[in-house]
């Protein structure tokens, strides 16, 4: 066996540097998520306290209990779950399918199309809601959940995103599909999307997480507390005269857990979608 290479001292000093860094960073980004913990075991009035509590206290189940007894916080967890389930699986198959429409399809006015997507990207959402509120209302579909999940189904970030997974992919493969006789639908869900998987891992992340984390847009569509989603019942908590911090606290704890759990779900396939393009090159 070959003996190991010792490191010059000025390399491990600059790795032992690097490491520092990176570990008082996570540290400090794990300090918010420490205190949601502490705060959510506490009642609102401890958390005053001078000094503040510093360990987890023992009012967690009571917190719970209030939050369920005063915004049904279980029901509000399904609301967000499903809807965020259902635009995730619709706008993820739109995207890949647009994406895939405009890189390997030649077609008149296919730029035009491309730079009208590039263009929605620079309209902001304030500009969106009035005439979006008035199309729901006369459709009937105030309080509704096809009202918060239809009008974003086309994300322009995804279909760029998947657009430019599809470019890479080479048109041999498509050619010797359609010569055994494969249909294009057929084509592009078990030869084509099967290629595709960390882009599109990234992409559900990045959907789900925007979508669990939409509050404007449920807020102006959801009037009735059984229909509110996370972020909208989490508002409720804040009054005019009191703020329930204990509840908003472990609520927000919460709802950080499914956002967690899908990320170490699509770790692999995130970071390879994310790294896909920095490879090629």
């Amino acid at each position: 066996m070959t003996p190991r290479t010792r490191r010059p001292l000025p390399a491990r000093i600059g790795r032992a540097a690097v490491t520092a860094v990176l570990a008082a960073g996570a540290v400090v980004s794990l300090v918010p998520f420490a205190w949601m913990v502490i705060a959510g075991t506490h009642s609102s009035s401890e958390l005053f306290h001078s000094p503040p509590p510093f360990l987890p206290g023992g009012e967690l189940l009571r917190n719970l209990a209030h939050l369920q007894e005063t915004i049904g916080f279980g029901r509000v967890m399904l609301n967000s779950l499903g809807i965020a389930v259902v635009y995730t699986a619709l706008s993820a198959l739109l995207s890949a399918m647009c994406g895939y429409g405009l890189a390997k399809y030649r077609f008149r006015g296919r730029g035009l199309l491309l730079g009208l997507v590039l263009a929605t990207m620079m309209i902001p959402l304030q500009v969106l809601l009035v005439p979006l509120f008035q199309m729901m209302a006369n459709l009937g579909w105030i309080n509704t959940y096809q009202a918060v999940i239809l009008p974003f189904l086309a994300n322009s970030f995804g279909i760029l995103l998947m657009r430019q997974s599809f470019l890479d992919f080479p048109d041999e493969l498509l050619e010797s599909a359609r010569i055994d006789g494969s249909g294009e639908l057929r084509t592009f869900y078990q030869v084509v999307l099967p290629c595709v998987r960390p882009q599109l891992g990234a992409l559900v992340i990045f959907t789900f997480m925007g979508q669990w984390n939409s509050f404007i847009w449920p807020l102006l569509m959801l009037n009735k507390q059984e229909t509110y989603t996370v972020p909208v019942a989490l508002n409720t908590l804040t009054g005019l005269t009191r703020v329930d911090y204990s509840g908003l606290m472990l609520g927000s704890l919460l709802a950080t857990l499914p956002l967690v759990l899908l990320f170490l779900l699509f770790q692999r396939q995130f970071v390879s979608g994310l790294l896909g393009g920095a490879l090629k090159g």
